[in-house]
């Protein structure tokens, strides 16, 4: 369906479009820089050795979590709602993120969260959760969402219903940011 023009009559509405606007520039602009990155690492025999001796392996910060949708965490059309598969998103990466920290990690943002498809009451949702990089006081963890309903839990054929970067810091007593150790992908 095509929409129609919206019509901007204060200059509120203009201040909003403009940022709305903006915020769309960058929104497509981190999906240009993600794919060239994907790009970019497919060419044969690029990749990155790692090499530090101190360095967490990434897979002891696998988390997968399965939830079952029912009722109250859908509309009235069946449709999951999206504040509750984010939700579980950051609950799954939150726990990866605590595995490096050994503290509780507070979500400082989201990016590139992309809702790729529904899913629906009665359908089984798979979180895999797996810390990407750290950073001196922040860490990345990137979080995939499967979807299955009764046939295609059997088959074992999902379907990729949303993927997300969370973003977590982690503070002491004192409020005070705390160092994550490197990671070893």
């Amino acid at each position: 369906v095509e929409l129609e023009p919206v019509k901007l009559l204060s200059t509120q509405d203009h201040l909003e479009h403009s940022l709305a606007v903006e915020r769309r520039r960058i929104r497509l602009g981190h999906v240009q820089v993600f794919q060239n990155l994907m790009q970019e690492s497919n060419k044969e025999g690029d990749y990155y050795i790692f090499e530090e001796e101190d360095a967490v392996p990434t897979e002891l910060t696998h988390v997968q979590s399965i939830e079952l949708v029912l009722p109250p965490h859908a509309n009235h059309h069946g449709n999951t709602f999206g504040g509750q598969i984010m939700a579980w998103m950051e609950t799954v990466a939150s726990i990866s993120a605590s595995r490096l920290c050994r503290s509780y990690p507070v979500l400082k943002s989201v990016d590139m969260f992309k809702f790729w498809g529904p899913s629906f009451v009665g359908d089984r949702l798979v979180f895999n959760a797996i810390v990407n990089n750290t950073f001196q006081n922040s860490v990345e963890v990137g979080v995939r969402v499967e979807a299955y309903n009764c046939e295609e839990w059997i088959r074992d054929q999902p379907r990729h219903i949303n993927s997300a970067f969370l973003i977590f810091n982690a503070v002491n007593d004192k409020g005070e940011l705390l160092p994550f150790p490197r990671v070893k992908p």
